[in-house]
């Protein structure tokens, strides 16, 4: 397994064009300011143009109306989300709902969510979630959804991916 090759998820919280001009188009940004009680529309867009332009999926985190508003290619439900207020709304076919999860109680709202794929953290970033190689490997195979590798990935220990059989990851450091 080549992770070179296969869909990198980068999470952002601020708009920084050297990172993202960096990126092949098998990244996905996901856009999440949890600091701001703003959220500014326009910036948004941009992120999205700029993305666009590089061929460059782009989503959003907690805030699906939105959007799905902006027209964006999907949105992120972390982990603290527990609402479901979203499955009344419609959009696109191509629209993706993706979220994340640390036990087996969040794999199974984030299944009720009806996400596409659930990011299991942590795997190597040692935190009050963190749940190493044999954990991660035991609550992915408790669900049907497909699961990305989260936290704590740098270029230094992604070749340690290839234990999980997973080929797919995101995080921060790993792209700075």
């Amino acid at each position: 397994m080549r992770h070179d090759l296969n869909t990198k998820y980068y999470f952002i919280n601020n708009f920084d064009t050297n990172n993202i001009d960096q990126q092949n188009k098998k990244t996905i940004i996901i856009y999440r300011n949890y600091g701001s009680k703003n959220i500014n529309q326009s910036a948004i867009l941009k992120f999205k143009n700029y993305c666009k332009n590089k061929n460059l999926k782009f989503f959003l985190s907690n805030n699906i109306k939105l959007a799905i508003k902006l027209g964006l290619d999907g949105a992120y439900i972390p982990s603290f989300n527990k609402e479901f207020n979203h499955l009344s709304y419609t959009y696109k076919k191509k629209f993706k709902l993706i979220g994340s999860a640390h036990n087996l109680k969040e794999i199974r709202i984030k299944e009720l969510q009806k996400v596409e794929k659930i990011f299991l953290s942590s795997i190597f970033k040692r935190n009050k979630n963190y749940l190493g190689i044999n954990k991660f490997k035991f609550l992915s195979s408790l669900t049907i959804k497909k699961v990305v590798v989260l936290g704590g990935i740098t270029k230094k220990n992604v070749r340690s991916l290839k234990l999980l059989d997973k080929s797919e990851f995101a995080g921060i450091s790993y792209f700075e």
